[in-house]
């Protein structure tokens, strides 16, 4: 599948179709088994897994060893997650002890890749990686970061101390890896000999863990000595006042040794060096390597002395636990306001572009939430059709307490007002103010309410959806890698009865409840002003919506939660094998089940090549790059809104999340088969289905009535 799909040429490299980050965790989720079950893992039992995650073998070229070692580690990280927190129970000693036994585990990683040499990629030992954590004395309240972060080892041990994290690696294929395992952590991708510069703003970490190459910088061929100077002294800058930054180095960058004497003589000016002891090579023996390296602690404070505490002999791991446990607490670290926000709020600049501000919270969610009640009524139609186009509208299952009604007199077209929607049973969560203020008007609260209960549901039936985002296909019951679709529905309202202000406010829904990123994509750039009048006409912030169209085509998306605003035309874009819709899925992350909402989703009409009058008329590219985004993320919660989507069936091919083909739900068993059975009854037809979708709950069409509608005529002339 993966050779057919590259020499057929998609919108995908290679690179992205295989999808590097998700393939090594594949592979890291296997080998976990093995740890958890305190198996040794073999090097066979790797690369098993490798060929079979990665399509092909090492001889092939389809991987590396250093691309099993990564997943190596990254297993390790699954460890902590399942056994970590009941691990840090016991005694310092007692999880040290227990780590080394885990790491015994593992192969010895011999082999080295051209990069690996080239950067001084050696990721931090396990056990290591404790201690250093050990030496931050970190908190829940810290926000870490980590410079030079490779696969994360440090990074998960701060992570299970409760404290927010920013990562930075630069070397591309770790990247991914850190995306896949920190979804929503600010991750950088710089030289962290500048990471001052790049870290604009009052984002200033309270600690700092790192392990930054000895001797190597990018773009420099030669031996660098001063590599790990800069990579200090620019962390260092980045410290909160107060803050602890704890760091591996060479054991020959030390304060005894005259060559870097003065360094830390400098440093001692503004911070104070608590600690710098040597570290047994012993303890990288697992890396392919035993050189001896050495921890240094500096707390962002006056020094009192010139003294520097300085270790030459190089101890083993518990004889560092005995030293590091004597370290003085942190100094008192009163988080300012800024630095408070920054845990949430991160502040960055991205190499030549403009400076982006990370969303805020929105301010009232904490304290003013209530779950929605309403009176569920019995509904039955009093009369037939009657000789009209049109009836006047109100919800007609339920009675929201409060809520007030829509500020002009909504209808219904005639057909849709003889068929009642199911009685909901979604409650959804909501500031107050939003019923009380008539932020959302009765008819617009009911769309939020049906909204998610279709989102609590998911279709019929389990599905494969293949590496290219294009072909879906039914599963076989418990066959690996299926997925599951959730429900979607569809809005249908017309001009003024105000789609995007419920657009945001199923998308408040969501993020009351703590599914904080959401997407919305409409037809034009221009259209994001509307999105946040819509979003701050409900208490958010302008800055909560984030323009894809400011970020770099290729670049991570830097911001931890907010609306992702796009263009149906930007979603298509492509440049160099950089596709906006894979800058969006990984941003979105593993398992997104925040809201996207296509707004004027009609613009993805024609999804499917169909016959014209001239012939075949091939499907539109907007169509194709909107279905492969919901295939991309099933369990995101799906709204599409048109006021012209029951027009033509053509413009119903993109809407794979109402089950109308496929599910069982309805009797067609292909999207074509739906578009065909459906095209030759017209619009008659497709009244049918819109009257089946509102039985079902999928589906509200209301628009504004012309009762009281006072014409002037003025005779010009």
């Amino acid at each position: 599948m993966v050779s057919l799909i590259a020499t057929q040429g998609t919108l995908f490299d290679l690179e992205t179709v295989l999808d590097y980050g998700q393939s090594i965790l594949n592979v890291a989720q296997e080998l976990t088994k093995s740890l958890i079950e305190k198996r040794t893992i073999g090097t066979k039992t790797i690369q098993s897994q490798m060929n079979r995650h990665f399509h092909g073998t090492a001889a092939e070229g389809a991987w590396q060893w250093k691309d099993a070692y990564e997943a190596l580690e990254v297993a390790q990280i699954l460890y902590l997650r399942q056994k970590g927190y009941k691990l840090l129970l016991e005694s310092p000693l007692t999880v040290l002890l227990e780590l080394e036994k885990l790491v015994a585990l593992c192969p010895t990683q011999t082999r080295r890749s051209e990069e690996s040499v080239q950067l001084q990629q050696f990721s931090t030992p396990l056990p290591l990686s404790f201690l250093v954590a050990k030496a931050g004395f970190i908190q829940a309240t810290d926000l870490v970061l980590e410079p030079s972060a490779g696969t994360g080892l440090l990074a998960q041990m701060a992570k299970l101390q409760g404290a927010s994290l920013m990562l930075n690696e630069l070397a591309p294929d770790r990247s991914k890896i850190l995306r896949r395992l920190f979804p929503g952590t600010p991750l950088f991708s710089v030289n962290a000999e500048q990471i001052n510069d790049y870290l604009v703003g009052k984002t200033q970490p309270s600690v700092v863990l790192m392990n930054p190459p000895f001797s190597a910088s990018p773009k420099i061929n030669s031996r660098n000595p001063d590599a790990t100077k800069s990579h200090i002294n620019s962390a260092l800058q980045r410290l909160a006042d107060s803050g602890r930054l704890v760091t591996i180095t060479a054991n020959w960058f030390s304060p005894a040794n005259p060559s870097w004497r003065e360094t830390f003589l400098k440093w001692q000016e503004k911070a104070r060096v608590l600690m710098s002891v040597g570290v047994n090579g012993k303890v990288y023996s697992k890396h392919g390597t035993q050189i001896d390296t050495r921890i240094t602690v500096i707390d962002k404070v006056p020094a009192d002395s010139s003294e520097i505490p300085c270790i030459t002999e190089t101890l083993n791991l518990p004889e560092l636990l005995a030293l590091i446990e004597q370290l003085p607490q942190r100094s008192s670290w009163e988080r300012s306001e800024k630095v408070k926000a920054a845990a949430k709020a991160i502040v960055v600049q991205l190499p030549k572009r403009i400076t982006v501000a990370q969303p805020e919270t929105v301010s009232f969610l904490p304290d003013d939430l209530v779950v929605l009640e309403y009176e569920v009524i019995e509904w039955m139609a009093s009369e037939g059709l009657k000789d009209t186009l049109y009836e006047t509208y109100r919800p007609q299952r339920i009675r929201i307490k409060d809520a007030l009604p829509h500020p002009s007199l909504l209808c219904e077209s005639a057909a849709l007002a003889l068929v009642s929607p199911p009685a909901p049973t979604y409650k959804p969560h909501l500031p107050r103010n939003i019923i009380t203020q008539g932020l959302l008007s009765e008819a617009q609260l009911e769309s939020v309410i049906y909204a998610g209960q279709a989102h609590c549901e998911f279709l019929s039936g389990s599905y494969i959806v293949d590496d290219s985002w294009d072909n879906v296909t039914v599963a076989a019951t418990g066959e690996e890698n299926a997925v599951k679709f959730r429900r979607g529905w569809f809005l249908g309202d017309g001009t003024g009865a105000g789609k995007g202000r419920q657009c945001a406010g199923i998308i408040l829904d969501n993020w009351c409840q703590e599914r904080r990123k959401a997407i919305w994509v409409s037809k034009s750039s221009a259209l994001i002003e509307d999105a946040r009048r819509d979003w701050c006409a409900l208490g958010g912030s302008e800055k909560d919506i984030i323009d894809l169209s400011n970020i770099k085509l290729g670049d991570p998306i830097p911001f931890t939660q907010g609306i992702l605003f796009c263009t149906y035309s930007t979603l298509r874009s492509l440049h160099n094998g950089k596709s906006r819709l894979k800058q969006i899925v990984e941003w979105a992350g593993i398992g997104f089940e925040g809201a996207i909402a296509f707004d004027e989703c009609h613009s993805m009409g024609n999804a499917m090549a169909q016959e014209g009058k001239l012939g075949m008329v091939a499907a539109s590219q907007q169509g194709i790059v909107g279905l492969r985004l919901q295939n991309a993320l099933p369990q995101a919660r799906v709204v599409y809104v048109s006021a012209t989507g029951a027009t033509k069936v053509s413009n119903l091919s993109y809407a794979n999340r109402l089950g109308l083909w496929q599910t069982g739900d309805f009797p067609f068993t292909s999207r074509e088969d739906f578009v065909e059975s459906i095209e030759g009854g017209g619009i008659p037809a497709m009244e049918v289905v819109a009257r089946d979708l509102k039985a079902l709950g999928l589906y509200l069409a209301r628009s504004l009535s012309l009762i009281k509608l006072e014409l002037k005529i003025f005779l010009l002339g």
